[in-house]
């Protein structure tokens, strides 16, 4: 008679033991549709491949007034905020889906008292024979528990898991960006002030010029074309002086809106020059692997991971559900002696549903889930090419910026010395004003032409630290999810 209370047991053990089988595909990491190593060419910095090192924002922008920036930006800034959030959401989503997994226990209690001359039993109060009848219970019950045979919850659990770590990886892009953005926008700002300081030196020199032209004129030594002339170059000048300081405020901003908080001007950098120079080169002769650090392929492939767990769920869709019920409990005409043994009842059920005729619904489930599945794989693949064509396109600008910033350095050298040949040409009566305002006129250009070349070289190297994936997950500016 006591043999069936065990045989129950070991049924029961058995169950559980099914409950861990997933009908999930197999996850494997796809091969990497790139080429094992970067483009080499007359256009690529040749450099030795190299195991991806360790480094974050910090290497990469060293200097302290642009760190503070960063710093600033990261604490303030409402997109990261908005993508912690999002993390915490995706996590709080898992765990809800999580607890599917445990029975549900829920615990009750009543009273209960009934009044009248009939009562039989239970307290008896009042006068003239009426009274009153009191029922206490107490239980606790599983409702409707189901017994994950075929892995079905376990498989939507681990889906919601892969997409709260892509969720945490979307939060790392995001940082990466900010910290690209700021960068950006603080050597921007200081391209502009480059460009202003190029302008004021020109509306300097066409002031002295003008004023200069004006004595020959009264002197009966140069045409009055020659003052229009050179007045012409003073109103260009002061023009772009006016247009390079709305530049400027409109540059401090940008950068403000990215911070989240006024940004100290003394921070920001004096000159492109100046901001150029303290940025670090980030190493480019890597392995072409190392853009499985990028978060966004990294978000990729957590998406393709909870694709193919739901492919599990959706086949576990195809067999029967078991859910289990079962409740115990205490009732008592006396809360003194509610617990007594002989008040402890029990009971217990289970129930096992199965679709018998849903018209292929469950197979197309299934289908659907295989489809998704192969769009993710997709969209992975996609991620690493785009990833690698960044990254190749970043190098071949890094390849020839310097020599470009040689040639036009040396450029501006030679428009200064004709500008000073010409003026001191003009001064002793040989030539023409037109020559020395030809001459003035290259040698701006010549100057623009230098800040924006150094602007473009700075950008490359914030582009080349963004394009490789910044910073490793450890070192991941900004806060952190580590649950992981």
């Amino acid at each position: 008679m006591r043999r069936a209370p065990i045989h129950k047991l070991a049924l029961l053990l058995g169950v559980a033991a099914l409950a861990g089988c997933s009908m999930a595909p197999k996850y494997a990491t796809p091969d990497l549709p790139v080429p094992p190593t970067w483009p080499a060419g007359d256009a690529y910095l040749r450099q030795s491949e190299a195991a991806l090192p360790s480094y974050s924002y910090r290497d990469v922008f060293p200097d302290p007034r642009l760190r503070a920036v960063l710093d600033q930006a990261l604490a303030n800034n409402q997109d990261v905020a908005a993508a912690i959030a999002n993390i915490e959401s995706a996590r709080a989503q898992y765990r809800i889906q999580r607890a599917d997994l445990f029975p549900q226990i829920a615990a009750t209690g009543s009273y209960r008292a009934i009044k009248g001359a009939n009562v039989q039993g239970g307290t008896a109060v009042g006068n003239g024979g009426a009274g009153v009848r009191e029922t206490i219970t107490a239980q606790a019950s599983i409702t409707n528990w189901e017994i994950d045979v075929f892995g079905r919850i376990a498989s939507l659990t681990g889906a919601a898991r892969q997409r709260y770590f892509a969720s945490e990886e979307a939060a790392r892009a995001t940082r990466l960006t900010l910290v690209s953005d700021v960068a950006e926008a603080w050597i921007a700002y200081g391209l502009d002030r480059s460009l202003l300081q190029v302008a004021q030196k020109t509306a300097e020199a066409a002031r002295e010029s003008v004023r200069l032209t004006q004595r020959r004129l009264d002197g009966g030594v140069a045409p009055r074309s020659d003052l229009r002339q050179a007045q012409i170059v003073l109103e260009t000048a002061q023009a772009d002086v006016a247009n390079q300081t709305t530049l400027v405020a409109q540059d401090i901003n940008a950068l403000q809106l990215l911070v989240g908080a006024p940004v100290d001007a003394a921070n920001l950098p004096a000159s492109v020059e100046d901001a150029g120079s303290r940025l670090r080169e980030v190493p480019a002769g890597l392995d072409s692997t190392v853009l499985l650090r990028r978060p966004d392929v990294i978000q990729a492939e957590y998406q393709l991971r909870a694709a193919n767990a739901e492919i599990g769920a959706a086949r576990a869709a195809m067999f029967p559900r078991i859910t289990l019920t079962g409740v115990l409990g205490f009732a008592s005409d006396a809360l003194g002696s509610l617990f007594d043994g002989g008040n402890f009842n029990w009971q217990a059920g289970g129930n096992a549903s199965y679709s018998i005729f849903r018209a292929g619904a469950l197979r197309a489930g299934v289908d659907q889930s295989e489809a998704q599945r192969d769009a993710a794989l997709a969209a992975y693949r996609k991620a690493v090419q785009s990833a690698f064509a960044d990254v190749a396109d970043t190098l071949a600008r890094r390849g020839t910026i310097d020599e470009q910033l040689r040639a036009v350095r040396a450029g501006r050298d030679a428009a200064a010395d004709n500008q000073h040949l010409a003026e001191l040409r003009y001064r002793g009566g040989v030539q023409s004003y037109l020559e020395q305002l030809s001459a003035r006129q290259s040698l701006y250009g010549a100057e623009r032409t230098l800040a924006n070349i150094q602007r473009v070289r700075a950008s490359n190297l914030v582009a080349l630290y963004r394009s490789l994936g910044g910073d490793p997950i450890a070192d991941a500016p900004g806060p952190v999810a580590t649950s992981r």
